[in-house]
């Protein structure tokens, strides 16, 4: 008898456990389930199990109290340089996605045909952080003016046909740095996007003869991107720092505009006048690499906290780092806390006190408030925690060891 008391109690404990990990009392921001506000969430083998307020600590095995904080589906930077072959600046992904709430990074053409499936095994297979790719057009992918330049390397059957192979993880097709002045990249990067059903990411750079306006209301398609848009290489303004009306044009008809930040592509005193007229960006990226995550902190939440500071609402600022980016790439399985989706997670801290904050041109902004990231959570398990939030006090944790 008292061995059958024992074993229920043990089913009991069990079955009042049934979480690996419940965040309580956070404030969550969740655009695609239009979730904004104090609520719990409860994580099962990898997966989100419930969002609802009121879950029990004693139901999950590990309860992390995020009173204090925002929690938002894992931050998704559509502008990275992640690719081990190619370009020099590029960076290694764990170190630089995940601590900073970046679960899902996409590489932005470091990589063509040539060399992705070099790419994909070197860097995305092994990486924690879900890694993506935009596919440069240019097939040897970004190794300098000589090959960028070339359009004998712009071959749109082998573009395709490589996204065609590798459609789980490229999610379209980018141009960039081409300088020739005609539209030869443009055109068949947006030809290889068509083929093959997926959307192209421009960075442009004006040519007599190649205008900024052409681009983007004649040659990109509805839901493509120009990234760098608050550049200060393409004209969005006019010279009373007016918005010009074809940018207005060119979204009407569809075409997004991603910030992709970099260490020359942010300028305050473009992003200013356009924010306070009404013109933000569809998706927020940093261009991060090895040089703009120097001067000028290109990091996801050092840009979305530039954005807020020029006056972007919180909301604003956290739906266009997880939601519409998700939405650009056709991913609706990322940037949400639906349940049963995988539980990538940012847990954010809203800090306010003075701060610098540094532009493209080393212009500074004195800011008020600043977005931290304090945890992340990649498929289910803790793989940042500034604060010590998803851990014991070391004088009450008992015996322990770092080895498993």
């Amino acid at each position: 008898m008292k061995r059958l008391y024992l074993l229920l109690g043990c089913a009991l404990t069990i079955a009042a456990q049934p979480y690996d990990l419940l965040l309580k009392n956070g404030h969550v921001f969740d655009a695609a389930n239009q979730r904004n506000g104090r609520m719990d969430v409860a994580i099962i083998a990898g997966k989100v199990a419930k969002v609802a307020a009121g879950i029990p600590s004693a139901h999950s095995r590990v309860t992390i109290d995020a009173s204090d904080y925002y929690v938002t589906p894992g931050l998704i930077d559509l502008h990275v340089h992640y690719d081990s072959y190619g370009a020099s600046l590029n960076l290694n992904p764990d170190h630089n996605s995940l601590r900073f709430g970046v679960t899902t990074a996409v590489d932005a053409g470091s990589s063509g045909a040539d060399n992705f499936e070099k790419f994909r095994r070197e860097v995305i297979d092994g990486s924690r952080t879900r890694v993506l790719a935009w596919l440069n057009i240019v097939a040897a992918g970004m190794y300098g003016g000589q090959v960028e330049d070339d359009p004998k390397q712009m071959n749109v059957e082998k573009a395709v046909a490589m996204v065609r192979k590798h459609k789980d993880v490229i999610v379209g097709i980018k141009t960039a740095h081409y300088q020739p002045p005609d539209w030869i990249a443009v055109d068949n990067a947006v030809k290889a996007a068509s083929e093959s059903g997926t959307v192209c990411m421009v960075d442009f750079h004006p040519k007599p003869g190649r205008g900024y306006e052409e681009l983007i209301t004649k040659h990109m398609r509805p839901g493509d991107l120009h990234t760098h848009f608050y550049g200060r290489l393409t004209p969005q303004l006019d010279a009373n720092k007016k918005v010009q009306p074809y940018m207005w044009a060119a979204r009407k008809r569809g075409v997004l505009f991603d910030v992709g930040h970099g260490s020359g592509s942010f300028w305050f005193r473009i992003a200013k006048p356009a924010i306070e007229q009404g013109f933000y960006p569809d998706t927020i990226s940093t261009d991060l690499h090895k040089d703009s995550v120097m001067i000028p902190n290109a990091t996801m939440p050092n840009v979305m906290s530039k954005l807020l500071n020029l006056g972007m609402t919180i909301e604003q600022v956290f739906e266009r780092a997880t939601f519409a980016p998700a939405k650009a790439i056709h991913r609706s399985d990322l940037g949400t806390l639906n349940e049963g989706a995988v539980a990538d997670i940012a847990v954010f801290k809203l800090e306010r006190g003075k701060f610098a904050l540094l532009d493209s041109g080393h212009g500074r902004l004195t800011a008020d408030r600043k977005l931290r990231c304090a945890l992340t959570i990649r498929n289910g398990r803790v793989v940042w925690d500034e604060d010590g939030l998803s851990t014991d006090d070391w004088q009450h944790s008992g015996p322990y060891s770092n080895f498993k």
